[in-house]
């Protein structure tokens, strides 16, 4: 019989003993040249895809009842260069092969929360993607929170980090 404990330390072994599949380093646009990070994509089995964000430098205030969440998704391409002046256009929309309503989207990701220092941790598993599919995609992270209803993109404004998805040395 298969537990929650053994499903939970199966996931602490991936990322402690086993070596990311592909990662994509991010970093800032010209606004926001401190942020940077890293996230790392782990195949996690018949389970699908452990995704671990690592981001620092985020832009916060640093103020009580202060917004500290930054959506993230997956982009169809992995270019991170200005089109028509904005940051990252060439990343195109949201990977979403299956063409379905945000925030259905296969790189639809739940957000990033940082602290009071703009630093943002997290872990997910997502089953909507293989590792070997988004290898070439981007990862973005925008300004404001993914109000994960407005179409096609949730609302999340600016994108102020890139990172093209590469697989990692192994």
């Amino acid at each position: 019989m298969y537990t929650f404990q053994q499903e939970n330390t199966d996931f602490a072994r991936i990322m402690q003993g086993g070596r990311p599949y592909a990662a994509a380093y991010v970093k800032g646009s010209a606004d926001y040249p401190m942020l940077g990070g890293r996230i790392l994509f782990y195949p996690a089995g018949d389970r699908g895809v452990l995704v671990v964000s690592n981001v620092r430098g985020l832009p916060v205030e640093d103020a009580a009842c202060s917004v500290r969440v930054f959506g993230m998704h997956i982009h169809e391409n992995g270019v991170c260069c200005p089109q028509d002046g904005e940051p990252f256009s060439d990343a195109g929309a949201h990977y979403n092969p299956e063409d379905c309503e945000h925030p259905a989207h296969a790189g639809d990701l739940p957000p990033l929360f940082a602290n009071t220092f703009g630093k943002a941790w997290s872990a997910v598993l997502c089953d909507r993607f293989s590792v070997a599919q988004i290898i070439g995609k981007s990862v973005i992270i925008h300004k404001n929170p993914d109000d994960l209803h407005t179409q096609p993109s949730g609302n999340s404004g600016a994108r102020i980090a890139c990172g093209t998805i590469v697989k990692a040395h192994r």
